[in-house]
């Protein structure tokens, strides 16, 4: 395939033929281009779509381009939050509603299963899921619309570090949006959502695709193009992100399954490296809640114990953004294999034993709350006010196991000496329940809806605004 008649930055380059490839790959055979049953031609740009790209950019205003310094400053965590009204597009971000009513403003593209939150990664991030191949034809979807919906899923999670996975298999002719809208949603997203965005990853890229980050590499900045990588087989994407928590659609895992033939990657689909193979008694992660207990003859499990008493401090409760920030992923992992061996936890930082914290609750065979609990967290909402604080509080008495009752109850304890402290870590009892809900309760599918986990947010807040009053025994 000739890439240098489809490309409008050669074209702007004079030219030249072998534009240097402008973002990293997590694989030695990122330039690697097999024959697919996905056909790149039917993305081929037309002379005209070519000659509008190229005015695009030439319009472009220079001061709305962002350079690698202006747009990414050093973090300034609280004049972050200070200025989180600060946002381009007010028109369609001013009055946002509250969960019900943007289901159904968002119903029919909610529908669509486009945009997808699911758990966290390896190191504590929100994951924020795209799928290209759920993307209406451009006849039957608003796009205007679609922006705003994209927003509405963001504001919830941008001020705290977060991933984005875009699956690009399925994008084309019939459903792929205009390169004017992917330059108005640039701009859409400006800097209070490119600053907590610690990785995108761009799942089985094609030349199209290739072209179109390559034309918007001068309006991109260096750092945000640092985050950016290529990930090739959803092989390469489990060294991230488990895979069991992504509703990945069965078209793209066979197309997945094509490429791997044509590949010297043997790992295993699903595998989740981050796994440690460690003696069944002194496991912790992965595990039920019952048989830590059976194993360290404690209700509490340790690796809780240590990380609560690490934070419990008055200089580290003080810390800005906690529960917010992700931690390195090697020291993560080096801090598992610890907690699975049984060891004493050391942290060098309180990011760290937060993610830890995040990560147990995470990957515990059933969740805290319970599966049971789900429904009754779905439907908090529709009590009234006046009786949700003695329904809540009879539910969580009556409805949780006894062990579960003690862990939340000492959870939620400390979460709440957290938010005593918000003047100054910045984490009130809403930002707490955006980080730290989703870990509490999930269905047994694993499956969350954008306005499930509004009802989790929701009902965790309340749980952490009247701890005292709920778990009073």
């Amino acid at each position: 395939m000739d890439t240098n008649k489809l490309s409008p930055m050669m074209t702007l380059q004079g030219g030249k033929g072998d534009a240097e490839e402008p973002y990293p790959s997590l694989s030695d055979y990122h330039d690697y281009e097999p024959n697919l049953e996905f056909d790149d031609s039917e993305l081929h740009q037309t002379p005209t779509e070519v000659a509008e790209a190229i005015d695009l950019l030439q319009e472009m205003d220079p001061d709305e381009i962002a350079s690698p310094v202006s747009e990414f400053i050093d973090d300034n965590f609280e004049a972050e939050l200070a200025d989180n009204t600060d946002i381009n597009f007010q028109s369609m971000l001013s009055s946002y509603p509250e969960v019900g009513e943007a289901v159904e403003k968002f119903m029919m593209i909610d529908k669509c299963g486009i945009v997808d939150v699911k758990g966290d990664d390896s190191v504590g991030r929100k994951i924020i899921v795209v799928y290209a191949c759920k993307l209406p034809q451009v006849n039957k979807i608003d796009h205007q619309k679609f922006l705003e919906y994209l927003i509405y899923t963001l504001d919830k999670y941008v001020e705290q570090d977060y991933s984005l996975v875009y699956f690009h298999y399925g994008l084309n002719s019939r459903n792929k949006p205009s390169i004017r809208w992917l330059w108005q949603a640039y701009r859409a997203f400006d800097r209070k959502y490119k600053k907590n965005l610690k990785a995108l990853y761009m799942v089985h890229p094609t030349s199209f695709l290739k072209i179109i980050l390559q034309m918007f590499t001068p309006v991109i900045s260096v750092k945000f193009g640092k985050k950016l990588s290529y990930i090739n087989t959803l092989a390469e994407l489990s060294e991230h992100i488990n895979l069991e928590q992504l509703s990945i659609p069965e078209e793209v895992t066979e197309h997945d399954k094509k490429l791997s033939k044509n590949t010297e990657t043997n790992r295993r689909t699903g595998e989740n490296p981050t796994a440690v193979l460690v003696p069944l008694p002194t496991r912790q992660f992965g595990v039920s809640l019952a048989t830590i207990k059976q194993n360290y003859k404690s209700v509490i499990p340790p690796v809780i114990k240590q990380t609560i008493d690490y934070l419990d401090h008055p200089d580290v409760l003080e810390t800005e953004g906690l529960f917010r920030r992700s931690a390195s992923t090697v020291k993560i992992r080096a801090l598992r294999e610890d907690a699975d061996q049984g060891k004493v936890l050391e942290f060098d930082d309180p990011h760290e034993a937060t993610v830890l914290m995040k990560l147990f609750f995470r990957e515990l065979k059933e969740p805290l709350l319970t599966f049971d609990f789900y429904e009754e967290v779905m439907n908090f909402q529709q009590i009234s006010k006046d009786m949700q604080l003695r329904h809540v509080s009879i539910l969580v008495m009556e409805k949780l196991p006894e062990d579960n009752y003690k862990i939340l109850k000492y959870v939620t304890g400390f979460l709440s000496k957290v938010m005593e402290r918000a003047d100054l870590n910045k984490m009130t009892a809403s930002n707490l329940a955006v980080c730290f809900g989703p870990n509490l309760v999930w269905s047994e599918n694993k499956n969350l809806s954008i306005a499930a986990i509004g009802h989790i947010n929701t009902f965790t807040q309340f749980l952490l605004q009247h701890n005292r009053e709920i778990f009073m025994i």
